[in-house]
């Protein structure tokens, strides 16, 4: 049966470069060549993993009238800052819920954030947990009173719209194998609200990519990913009940959460720096930079024996190392 896709809109900048990380591979490849999809550059302002995303959710928010976005995250939440441009660049209105009081000094996304014109309320962490859903609910009935219809985006755009974005990377990725000679490999991603697993390994299986799709849990652990990927995945058949039948057998490699999400250690930021300087390629300390030592690790383990090609999807998040700025300086 033929993969038929939703309506999507045009807003990521793809297909994102395919790159070998040469100097990368020889100091810690161990046999194995290192490779880097830049979805980082899906984009300027509106970049990263979370784009492919949004090209079918705003798509399906203009398809069934919605005027308003509304969605959540922490105060330096990726996906926040990329539907506050995005709602920009389609003229919709952007609400955003986010975890933590509101800082005293604007930057990073938060302060891109408010440059989109985003709507923007903060709530303290408890109070975030304990009632996000009804904070929803309670947004929702505001915007239908005063005559207008939001679309709820859970965190990340993580649902079973948004895996649609990361089914149709695989189709680059197909491409990407194919122009570099790559026969089989593993698929590293830094996963923190699943929706970009779940969207690999699901396109991996229906577009028969040789390569076993690997997570990288950032938050959590690992059941919570297995849980949260076939969740996501079940909600994607359940919506588009004409979809292929494939088996969805998520992976993920745990243990490299450090002290707690959003907090990374001196060997992360020491990580980030030696990376730039070797290659030109930025990672942030809350995902890719925790995602890439992960990987790292695992392959000094032997994990990835057998397989010569290991490809790290870069989801973006240059914007997250400005507020985590005191960990790349000595002495503080």
């Amino acid at each position: 049966m033929a993969l038929v896709y939703p309506h999507k809109l045009d807003l990521a900048l793809t297909p994102t470069p395919f790159q070998l990380l040469g100097r990368a591979t020889a100091k810690w490849g161990r046999g194995h060549r290192l490779w880097v999809k830049r979805d980082d550059l899906t984009g300027c302002t509106l970049s990263g993993n979370k784009v492919r995303k949004l090209e079918f959710i705003a798509a399906h928010a203009i398809d069934t009238g919605c005027d308003t976005l509304i969605t959540c995250g922490g105060l330096q939440s990726n996906h926040c800052r990329a539907t506050a441009l995005a709602g920009a660049q389609l003229g919709l209105k952007v609400h955003l819920l986010l975890r933590g009081a509101e800082p005293a000094e604007w930057e990073g996304n938060f302060l891109l954030d408010h440059l989109a014109g985003a709507e923007v309320s903060c709530y303290p962490k408890k109070q975030y947990v304990a009632e996000i859903g009804q904070l929803f609910e309670q947004w929702q009935a505001h915007y239908a009173a005063a005559g207008r219809k939001a679309l709820a985006i859970p965190t990340g755009g993580s649902d079973g719209i948004g895996v649609w974005g990361y089914i149709a990377a695989c189709e680059e990725l197909q491409s990407d194998f194919a122009a570099a000679a790559i026969e089989s490999a593993h698929i590293v991603t830094a996963t923190g609200s699943g929706g970009t697993q779940a969207g690999l390994t699901l396109g991996a299986a229906l577009h028969d990519l040789p390569a076993t799709v690997w997570g990288v849990n950032v938050c959590d652990d690992e059941q919570y990913f297995l849980d949260k990927i076939a969740s996501d995945a079940g909600q994607w058949r359940e919506r588009y009940p004409g979809v292929p039948g494939v088996d969805v057998a998520p992976r993920v490699l745990d243990g490299h959460v450090g002290p707690g999400y959003a907090v990374a250690t001196p060997e992360i930021f020491e990580l980030i720096a030696d990376l730039a300087a070797l290659e030109g390629l930025v990672l942030d300390p809350v995902y890719t930079g925790k995602a890439f030592a992960g990987m790292l690790k695992e392959l000094a383990d032997g994990r990835f024996e057998g397989v010569r090609d290991i490809v790290f999807i870069h989801t973006g998040g240059v914007f997250g190392v400005f507020p985590q700025r005191a960990g790349f300086q000595p002495g503080l």
